[in-house]
C-alpha cells in the first residue's frame, strides 16, 4: 500500500494557504498522515502534528487540533449558553467533530442536544481520531442528524433555546451560512428569548465581513454583538462569534452562572470577550477605519495626493502565464488593467481578486473592435498566439498605443518597425523566459567579456520547462503546462546553428536524432537539441568572433527517442484523415496510421519495431511499453479531435500527462560561454536558473514568463524603455533595467566560473 499523501503537506510540513487570508499561512510540522478522504462535500485530512496533536483539516483549512481546540469550542458554546437564563434544548449546526456538543453538555439545565451536520465523514473520522471531542456524541441526551441545516431549521420553528452554528469559512457550501436568509431561519427556530452563536471570522482579516454580519443580524435580532477568542492555529490567532438574542433586554456579555470543567472560559473572559480592540470598535461602532495604511494602499494615496496620471493597460489573453503578469502590473496603483478574452468568463476568472482590474469580452479577429479597445489604452500586452501580434501592432499604430509581447519578432512584426517609429510607440518583444530572461544574461556576460578585452568563442544556451523530477514518472518524462499541440509541433521545427564556424541545418523530421546528453548538474539526466535558428544571434548578441552558437531545448533523457518513434509512425501528422472516426478503436487507428496488417497487439508491435529500428531490445521494450501506456494498442473507442492523428494524440496525452494537484514544474536555463582572454587563456562561464513551481500556486513557467513581461510593461509605462520601434532585448540599454528589476524579484541567474 502506498503511503498517504496530501497536496497541503510538502516536505513534512502542512501549509494552510488560502485566498481568505492572502499573503500569510499557518504551517505545522507533520509526524504522519492519519487519514485522507474525499467526502461527498469536502476534502478531509487528519494528520498527527509534532506539537499540536491530531489535526482535522477540511478543504485545506484547519478545523481543530488536540492542543488548542478547547478555546474555540468553549467560547462559541458558553457565551450564548451562560448568558441565557435557562437553556434546555440546544441545536448545533455543523460541528461534526463533537467539540461544541461536549461543551453544551456541561450546562446542567440542558435536556436535549441535536447535532445537525451535512457531512457524515466529519462525524465518523472525528470519532476515530478525535475521541476526546466526539465521545459525547453517543450521550443519551444527544441526537445526531446527518443532513441539510437549512431544511432542519425550517422544519423546527420555535423549538430551540440556543442554536450554535459551528461553520467553516464563508466559501463554497458554507457561504450561505453567512447570509440573511440563514439568520432569519435561526431566528424563527428559536424559542422566545432564545440565543444564537455563529462562527464570526477574524478581526485582523475580515472586518468588512464582520461589519456586514453585525448590521445584518441587527436587522433580525434586537440584541446582536461580536465577541472573540484567541486560538493559535486559526488565521492570525483569533476568531470571533456573532452572538444574538431575541430578547432586547438580554445582556449577552454577562454570564448568569459558572461553567464547570473549562480550560479557557471563565466569567471574566466571558465579559472581556465583548470588549473589542480600538481599531475594531471604531469600524463596528462608528464606521471609521483607523487601521494603518501601507503598501499598495499607501502608494495609491500618495499617487492621488501627487496627482499622478492613471495609465490604462489592456491585456489580451488568459493563458497560464497571464496571471503573474497581471499581478505585477496592478502592483502600481496608478495602473488600471483591462483583461480581454474571447469569452467574458475567462477574462473575469483571470481578473478575480486583482485590484484595479476589469474584464471584457473581445474577439481579436474583429479589426474594428480591436482598434477601439487598443486605442482606449496606453499600452497593450499581447499574450495571445503570436500569429495575432502583427494585427495587434497595426491597431496599436493607429491608436498610438505601446505594445509588449513575450514572442519572437516575426517577419510580419519586423515589417511594422518604421510605422511604429512614426507613430512614436514602443513595441517591446521577446521578454518572457526563452526568449526573454535568456537574452538579459547573454547580453550581460557578453558585454562584460568584451569590456575586459575578451572574446566569446562558444555560446551554448539551453532551456527547458519540465515536470520536477518527482513528478516526471511517465514514459516521456514530460507534462503539459501549455498547449500540447504547440509542444509537439515545435518538435517538428527545423533548426540551424553554428558549429566550429560552419552552419548546420536540421530538418524537423530529423531534429530528435540530434538530441545529445547535456550535463548541467549531477542531479539531472538531461538531453539537449537545437531550437529554431541560432545563427542570427551572432549578430543580435554582437559576437562575430563566436565559432559555435547554439540555442536549444532541454528534456529528460528518453524523451527524444520516444518522440522520434511517434514521428516515424506518423502520429504527429496534422493532415485530415477521412477514415478517422469514432467507430475505430485505438488499436485500429494505430494499424491504419502505421500500415500494419491487422490490429492485434502482436502485429502492431512487430510492425513498429520494423519501422522504428530501435538500437536494442531494452529501448524497444521501453518505448513500446510507453505506447501501451498511451493506449495505442487499446480496444477502447477513439475520440477523434480535428480529424487528424496529431490532435487526436494530443487529446489523449492531455489527459494522461496533465499536472495533478500538488505537483510542481521545473524551469532550467543555462548559458555556457567559452571565453578567450587577451593573454590567450580560456575560461568557461555559466549563468544558470533553476526555478520550481509552487504546488497550489503559480508554475515556474508562468512566473518566469509572466513576471519579466510585467516588468517590461512597467518600464515602458515609466519611460525607462523609451525608444520607439519594434524592439527585442538585445542591447545593454534595454536589458540592464529589466534585469535589475528581475533580480529584485528573486529571478536572477546564478553566475559561475567552471
Amino acid at each position: 500500500m502506498a503511503p498517504l499523501s496530501h497536496p497541503s503537506i510538502q516536505d513534512g510540513w502542512f501549509r494552510e494557504i488560502s485566498s481568505q487570508w492572502p499573503g500569510q499561512a499557518m504551517t505545522l510540522k507533520v509526524n504522519k498522515i492519519l487519514h485522507v478522504e474525499k467526502s461527498l462535500y469536502q476534502d478531509v485530512l487528519v494528520f498527527e502534528s509534532e506539537t499540536y496533536g491530531n489535526v482535522l483539516v477540511l478543504d485545506g483549512v484547519i478545523q481543530c487540533t488536540e492542543r488548542d481546540e478547547f478555546s474555540y469550542q468553549e467560547m462559541i458554546a458558553h457565551l450564548p449558553l451562560a448568558s441565557h437564563p435557562n437553556p434546555k434544548r440546544v441545536l448545533v449546526i455543523g460541528g461534526g467533530d463533537g467539540g461544541v456538543v461536549r461543551e453544551v453538555l456541561k450546562h446542567e439545565s440542558v435536556e436535549e442536544v441535536v447535532l445537525c451536520d451535512i457531512d457524515e465523514a466529519v462525524i465518523r473520522v472525528s470519532k476515530i481520531y478525535l475521541p476526546h471531542m466526539a465521545a459525547l456524541l453517543d450521550s443519551p441526551k444527544v441526537r445526531v442528524f446527518v443532513g441539510d441545516g437549512f431544511k432542519f431549521l425550517a422544519d423546527n420553528e420555535a423549538t430551540y433555546d440556543v442554536i450554535i452554528t459551528d461553520s467553516s469559512d464563508p466559501v463554497g457550501p458554507a457561504e450561505s451560512l453567512f447570509q440573511k436568509p440563514y439568520f432569519q431561519l435561526l431566528h424563527d427556530a428559536l424559542t422566545p428569548g432564545g440565543h444564537i452563536s455563529t462562527q464570526g471570522e477574524c478581526l485582523w482579516l475580515h472586518l468588512p465581513l464582520i461589519s456586514q454580519l453585525r448590521d445584518m443580524t441587527a436587522e433580525i435580532f434586537p440584541t446582536s454583538q461580536y465577541a472573540y477568542t484567541t486560538i493559535p492555529t486559526y488565521p492570525s490567532g483569533q476568531i470571533g462569534f456573532m452572538v444574538c438574542s431575541k430578547d432586547p433586554s438580554r445582556n449577552l456579555s454577562e454570564p448568569l452562572r459558572k461553567v464547570p470543567g473549562t480550560r479557557y472560559y471563565n466569567e471574566n473572559i466571558h465579559r472581556c470577550a465583548f470588549v473589542l480592540p480600538e481599531f475594531a470598535r471604531a469600524i463596528l461602532a462608528r464606521g471609521k477605519d483607523i487601521r494603518p495604511v501601507f503598501g499598495r494602499a499607501a502608494a495609491a494615496l500618495k499617487a492621488l495626493e501627487e496627482g499622478k496620471k492613471t495609465r490604462k493597460i489592456l491585456l489580451l489573453g488568459s493563458g497560464f502565464v497571464a496571471r503573474p503578469c497581471a499581478e505585477y502590473v496592478v502592483r502600481d496603483p496608478t495602473n488600471e488593467l483591462t483583461i480581454a478574452c474571447r469569452t467574458l468568463s475567462s477574462a473575469a476568472a483571470l481578473a478575480d481578486g486583482l485590484p484595479n482590474a476589469a474584464a471584457i469580452a473581445l474577439d481579436v479577429n474583429s479589426t474594428e473592435a480591436l482598434d477601439e479597445q487598443v486605442a482606449a489604452h496606453d499600452l497593450v500586452i499581447s499574450l495571445i498566439p503570436y500569429t495575432y501580434h502583427a494585427a495587434v501592432i497595426k491597431s496599436a499604430i493607429k491608436g498610438k498605443t505601446h505594445v509588449v509581447t513575450t514572442s519572437y519578432v516575426s517577419p510580419a512584426m519586423r515589417e511594422l518597425d518604421e510605422e511604429a517609429k512614426r507613430a512614436g510607440i514602443i513595441v517591446m518583444n521577446e521578454i518572457g523566459l526563452d526568449p526573454g530572461i535568456d537574452h538579459l544574461y547573454a547580453v550581460k556576460t557578453i558585454s562584460e567579456v568584451h569590456e575586459k578585452g575578451g572574446k566569446i568563442k562558444q555560446f551554448l544556451s539551453y532551456c527547458g520547462g519540465l515536470p520536477a523530477p518527482e513528478c516526471s514518472g511517465n514514459p516521456l518524462g514530460y507534462k503539459f503546462s501549455w498547449s500540447s499541440r504547440g509542444v509537439l509541433l515545435a518538435l517538428l521545427n527545423s533548426a540551424s546553428y553554428l558549429s566550429e564556424g560552419k552552419q548546420v541545418d536540421i530538418t524537423g523530421s530529423d531534429l530528435m536524432g540530434y538530441a545529445k546528453p547535456y550535463f548541467i548538474s549531477p542531479a539531472f539526466a538531461f538531453v539537449a537539441y537545437p531550437n529554431r535558428n541560432s545563427v542570427p544571434f551572432r549578430e543580435f548578441y554582437n559576437i562575430p568572433e563566436a565559432e559555435t552558437i547554439v540555442r536549444g531545448t532541454l528534456r529528460y533523457q528518453g524523451f527524444p527517442e520516444f518522440i522520434k518513434a511517434l514521428v516515424d509512425l506518423g502520429w504527429l501528422d496534422a493532415t485530415e484523415k477521412e477514415w478517422l472516426t469514432e467507430n475505430l478503436t485505438w488499436a485500429e487507428v494505430t494499424q491504419r496510421a502505421i500500415g500494419a496488417n491487422d490490429a492485434s497487439e502482436r502485429t502492431l508491435v512487430a510492425h513498429i519495431k520494423t519501422v522504428c529500428k530501435f538500437p536494442d531490445e531494452n529501448e524497444s521494450t521501453r518505448i513500446v511499453s510507453g505506447f501501451r501506456w498511451i493506449g495505442l494498442f487499446s480496444s477502447e473507442k477513439v475520440k477523434p479531435r480535428g480529424k487528424n492523428l496529431l490532435d487526436t494524440l494530443c487529446a489523449q496525452l492531455e489527459t494522461l500527462m496533465r499536472y495533478e494537484t500538488g505537483e510542481r514544474d521545473l524551469v532550467m536555463l543555462q548559458h555556457k560561454f567559452v571565453v578567450e582572454w587577451q593573454d590567450g587563456t580560456q575560461q568557461i562561464l555559466t549563468s544558470t536558473l533553476e526555478k520550481y513551481g509552487s504546488p497550489g500556486g503559480h508554475s515556474a513557467m508562468a512566473v518566469t514568463v509572466g513576471v519579466p513581461c510585467g516588468i517590461a510593461t512597467q518600464l515602458v509605462l515609466d519611460g525607462v524603455i523609451n525608444t520607439p520601434g519594434v524592439l527585442a532585448p538585445y542591447t545593454k540599454e534595454i536589458c540592464e533595467p529589466i534585469r535589475a528589476t528581475l533580480e529584485s524579484e528573486g529571478l536572477g541567474l546564478i553566475e559561475r566560473v567552471l
